[in-house]
């Protein structure tokens, strides 16, 4: 129930709408949750679920899942981490399918290896991704055939295991680190001495390296089974075709005769208050837990229970806003902090809090942290404060009971997953969106106290975890941690005072502009507007969604246009700003003013570009563009959270310089351009000494004040003349006096030649290679689209050598871009994780693939997989509102012809293998290129 977008069928849509109109009363609270009529759910004799539902968006697509009850909790001694590997020989020899005929098949179909075809383990699960085009009714048919085979025909050959242990050890290798090293020591505690801290998902490498083959076929046979499985298909398919699908390929599956009994692991209740700290040099950051009583929980499947999952979210959202403004203290005590209900696994949720701590450590965060946890439940909340939750949680579900018939198919199996592996009820948008609208106006503000409360009694048995590097200040040890808890919750703390917030944002209506210009482009269906201060606006109204409407502005200029002195305080200008609100309200206050109202906006100064973007719900644009105005006219200065927001940064930084990758990103950035001061690295603490306030400002106006050579686009659900009148009284109304529009060449280029260093870093055996290959380039939209088709046949060639049949990798690959600014360019970027004693074979087979895509072009089946792959993208991306904002802009700001944007497949069935070979030729410059291996350090 995790507000699903589903659209019931017209009568029940009338039998709930007439139930709960015009205050009729609900059903007694104890009525059960209905099952959403728009999903067939069915069960096979054998006891298979399925789940079944029609959904056209995306148009001529399907989502299909194989979803398992078994995941590494079900192992025994000697299958640690089978059922993982399980999940990998699927895609190793099954009865229909030979060793790699699988994923070269669904490639040939457009269905890209990692991205859409996917599956993944967990405790208690695994799932098997599988989405298809449904143009074609072979490939649908063979759809369901892949998945048949998942449930009961892999082969498991000796020799198809043994291959694939060095793809599962690398897998493993590759999750190495401090946050590994960590999560061993915590999950014992964490759990409490449950089964889940013994069985993690990846497994142990002795086991990984040495199993018998039987130990994998005996997990397959004991819970591959058909009583244990659900299919669930969602897309765009005739619902009484996929039930015979179903039943046809699914109904012959039998249970084993003596089936080994499938439980769940339990938890056991902590008796005593308990404490932890583990250190590592390696943590990325210093975090504190307090995790209060891990407690049984079964999913709410009553109106009753849906109306107290109500409840909970509203003091959730609440108590989330009061940890949010802690952060924004002159001296924090902490740099993110958060705190709710969750899930820890199936059964089982646990209230907790958390924190991301500074330089100050663990003590000031425990006493914010504990103390604003008191507040709550001896004080409770405020009246303003519900008022504002229940006005946020209502637009909220209008917005999706408004994008009901437009939600995309995976939202839905999401839904199922849920139902299938958890048991949450799914009665659909529409009757939750009445549910909503009919109960949270009544949820008093007595209830609401009453249940924080209940969810943070006095005399709880809490663990409270301390981890991170810990280096400074000196870390307290774990009594110390329960007695500052203990502290912090005997000290006395006040109610917070109610406040009440301006119904209006803007104190007054700019006086408005106009428009003088209006040009149509009809093939696009795009208004082009000139405004009276000659900004220009780009309007494309689509129906693709029912309550979305983006917005974005760029223009050149950026940092470029300041020198080398001000790098730092251009770099974080708009960032900075954004920290400090606008007109007079700081960001916390600009929340509770937009309480109810869904809209946001960004302002951001790149290198060479400036930008605003934004989007909103269609009832919502007015509010966009006041938030619009005010964010380029009216930005707010306060010293306090100028000096909150850099003193966490510099938290932030000095938490990363830690990690043995944060030294590798530096040393990339280092051998490609030396030490120059504009080419970004990662922030390091003392970057921020250098940024002024005053200055930052000052820069911000300089830049953001003025609206000259704006260009606004806006896509989605809006009527065009309604628009206008708004976009005068809000857009031309900005102030455009003459600056600067176009970015500076600084001269900034990468080294030239062969350059191979080396860092280490890190105590685990792992090693990783960056391969960068640059130059200069003659920009064209035809040249980036072979760029990058090599690029992906080249990825095509390092998944199917290097992992596949080498075994020397799990995951990496290429990627890369052409560039029109600030200068005609290329970059290639190989990222190659791998074992320290591979370092060489992968470099060496890595350039062989490059070397026979220049010499030979591609295969003819490889391009055909990347052309059908981009087919495919390009169809749903046409119906998506961020694709066409995406689209103008680009086209308006670095100067293609618009009807560009119509062209995209005239351009790809051009696309040659001779096209792939030459660019292959042109880009894969062996003479010049950077390559950075970290290696672990030397013991």
């Amino acid at each position: 129930m995790k507000f699903a977008s589903l659209r019931l069928p017209a009568l029940v849509t009338l039998f709930s709408c007439t139930l709960l109109a015009r205050g009729a009363e609900l059903p007694a609270l104890e009525q059960p949750l209905p099952l959403s009529p728009l999903v067939k759910v069915g069960k096979l004799p054998n006891g298979l679920t399925y789940y079944i539902q029609k959904n056209g968006r995306p148009a001529k697509k399907l989502e299909l899942r194989l979803v398992v009850k078994a995941g590494s909790i079900l192992e025994d001694e000697d299958q640690l981490g089978l059922a993982h590997f399980t999940e990998h020989m699927a895609f190793n020899g099954s009865t229909h399918f030979k060793r790699h005929e699988l994923i070269d098949y669904l490639q040939s179909a457009g269905v890209k290896f990692g991205r859409d075809l996917n599956a993944y383990t967990s405790f208690d699960e695994t799932v098997y991704v599988l989405p298809i085009p449904t143009d074609k009714k072979e490939v649908v048919e063979k759809g369901f055939l892949v998945l048949e085979d998942w449930a009961h025909g892999l082969k498991f050959n000796d020799a198809d295991i043994d291959s694939e242990r060095g793809i599962v050890l690398e897998e493993l290798r590759l999750g190495k680190g401090a946050s590994d090293r960590m999560n061993k020591i915590l999950y014992p505690k964490l759990f409490n001495g449950s089964r889940y801290a013994e069985r993690l998902p990846i497994g142990k490498a002795d086991v990984l390296r040495t199993f018998h083959p039987d130990a994998i076929r005996r997990f397959y046979r004991d819970w591959y089974r058909p009583d244990l499985m659900a299919v669930i298909v969602v897309g765009d398919i005739d619902p009484n075709e996929a039930e015979k699908l179903v039943k046809s390929h699914f109904g012959k599956l039998a249970n084993p005769q003596y089936a080994r009994p499938r439980t769940y692991a339990t938890i056991p209740e902590r008796k005593q208050n308990e404490s932890l700290v583990v250190r590592d040099a390696e943590a990325p950051a210093d975090v504190l837990y307090i995790r209060y009583p891990i407690q049984p929980y079964v999913e709410a499947t009553t109106l009753g229970g849906y109306r107290a999952e109500l409840v909970e979210k509203l003091y959730g959202g609440m108590l989330s806003q009061r940890m949010m403004e802690l952060t924004q203290q002159a001296d924090p005590p902490f740099i993110q902090g958060g705190s709710g209900m969750g899930k820890v696994v199936r059964g089982y949720r646990s209230f907790a809090v958390s924190a991301l701590l500074g330089k100050g450590g663990a003590m000031p965060a425990i006493d914010a942290l504990v103390q604003e946890g008191e507040r709550a439940r001896q004080f409770g909340f405020t009246a303003p404060e519900l008022e504002r939750a229940k006005k946020t949680m209502l637009r909220n579900y209008e917005r999706m009971y408004n994008e009901r018939d437009k939600s995309d198919s995976a939202g839905f199996v999401a839904e199922y997953l849920r139902n299938f592996l958890q048991g949450e009820a799914m009665p659909g948008i529409e009757n939750e969106y009445h549910y909503a609208n009919a109960m949270v106006p009544g949820i008093t503000l007595e209830e609401v106290n009453a249940a924080v409360r209940a969810a943070l009694p006095a005399d709880e048995k809490k663990l409270v975890i301390l981890m991170g590097a810990l280096k400074e200040p000196p870390a307290p040890e774990p009594a110390q941690l329960l007695a500052a808890v203990d502290k912090a919750r005997t000290t006395a703390v006040t109610a917070r005072e109610g406040k009440t917030y301006a119904a209006t944002l803007l104190p007054q209506v700019p006086v408005a502009g106009s428009i003088v210009a209006e040009v149509q482009h009809k093939a696009l269906g795009v208004t082009e507007l000139t405004l009276s201060n000659g900004v220009k606006v780009m309007l494309k109204p689509t129906d693709f969604r029912n309550d979305q409407i983006l917005m974005s502005a760029a223009r050149f200029g950026g940092q470029s246009l300041f020198g080398d002195d001000d790098i730092f305080n251009a770099r974080y200008a708009s960032a900075l700003t954004a920290q400090m609100g606008i007109l007079d309200y700081a960001p916390a206050d600009l929340q509770k003013v937009l309480a109810g109202r869904s809209a946001v906006i960004s302002a951001t100064m790149g290198e060479l570009t400036e930008n605003v973007s934004g989007n909103a719900g269609s009832n919502d644009l007015e509010t966009l563009l006041q938030l619009t105005y005010a964010k380029l006219t009216s930005p707010r200065r306060d010293e306090v959270l100028f000096r909150s927001f850099v003193g966490r940064q510099r938290d932030m930084a000095r938490n990363n310089q830690a990690r043995p990758e944060a030294e590798y990103a530096n040393a990339i950035r280092l051998a490609l351009y030396g030490n120059h001061p504009r080419v970004a690295g990662l922030p390091r603490p003392e970057d921020f000494d250098q940024v002024s306030l005053d200055r930052v400002q000052q820069l911000y106006r300089e830049r953001f004040g003025s609206a000259k050579g704006w260009t606004f686009f806006f896509v989605g659900s809006f009527d065009v003349e309604k628009i206008k009148p708004l976009l005068a009284t809000y857009v031309a109304s900005l102030p455009a006096p003459d600056i600067a529009v176009s970015y500076r060449d600084l001269g900034i280029r990468p080294v030239r030649g062969v350059v191979r260093k080396e860092v280490r870093r890190g105590k685990e055996a792992k090693s990783a290679v960056a391969i960068t290959f640059t130059g200069e380039a003659a920009y064209s939209q035809m040249e980036q689209m072979r760029l990058a088709a090599a690029i992906e046949v080249l990825n095509i060639k390092l998944t199917e050598v290097l992992r596949e049949k080498m075994g020397l990798i799990y995951g990496g690959g290429a990627s890369g871009n052409l560039g029109k600014i600030p200068y005609g360019n290329y970059n290639i970027t190989l990222n190659m994780p791998c074992g320290p004693e591979n370092v060489q074979k992968v470099i060496d087979a890595t350039f062989a693939e490059m070397r026979k895509l220049q010499q030979n072009g591609p295969e003819p089946g490889d391009l055909a997989k990347v052309r059908q792959n981009w087919d495919n993208n390009h169809r749903r991306a046409l119906g998506e509102n961020g694709y066409w904002l995406t689209q103008l802009q680009g086209a308006v700001l670095y100067g293609h012809e618009l009807s560009n944007i119509l062209d995209y497949e005239k351009r790809l069935a051009t696309l040659s293998a001779a096209d792939v070979k030459a660019a292959a030729q042109r880009y894969f410059d062996f003479n010049n290129y950077v390559q950075v291996v970290m290696n672990p350090e030397a013991k």
